[in-house]
């Protein structure tokens, strides 16, 4: 895959060089430029913080927020904590994979979505909990996370962003 490395240099001109400390934050804004973790990135992160190549990739790969695989547009994620898991998470997590035809972990062909599990965002009242983008869906219903991903969707095109 090819990457826009210029898309990068504002990356690195936020750290100073040889700035080992900075390297989780540089790895953060490195995702959020790309939406994942792209080989050519961590490697000039490594260079430009002058940290060896594999600290870098032992962050990428030790912290779950990273991905080292492109993501998509939109992240879903299903809490799967104790409180969620037994209010139904499993049911969400089927319908959202079976709906967006992909598996947990997987990105939708048009790299619109990417579907992961947590195992627990501390908001157990509000169990079974989605988060799609940024947005908190509790209580969530599998009859309605097509709805949820379509208002979600609208939503991130500039359409409402009216209350599911």
């Amino acid at each position: 895959m090819d990457v826009d490395l210029s898309r990068l240099e504002p990356v690195l001109d936020h750290y100073d060089k040889g700035d080992g400390s900075a390297l989780i934050h540089a790895l953060q804004d490195l995702q959020a430029t790309y939406r994942y973790l792209p080989a050519e990135g961590v490697k000039a992160i490594s260079e430009h913080l002058q940290v060896p190549l594999a600290r870098a990739y032992a962050a990428a790969t030790f912290y779950k927020a990273f991905s080292l695989e492109p993501q998509g547009r939109t992240l879903i994620q299903v809490c799967k904590g104790t409180a969620c898991h037994v209010r139904g998470a499993q049911l969400l997590e089927d319908e959202l994979c079976r709906a967006l035809d992909i598996e947990v972990g997987g990105t939708t062909k048009d790299q619109d979505y990417t579907v992961k599990t947590v195992n627990c965002v501390g908001a157990c009242a509000m169990a079974p909990l989605v988060i799609i983008g940024e947005k908190y869906h509790g209580k969530a219903k599998a009859t309605r996370l097509t709805k949820l991903v379509t208002e979600a969707q609208q939503v991130s095109k500039g359409g409402s962003d009216d209350e599911a």
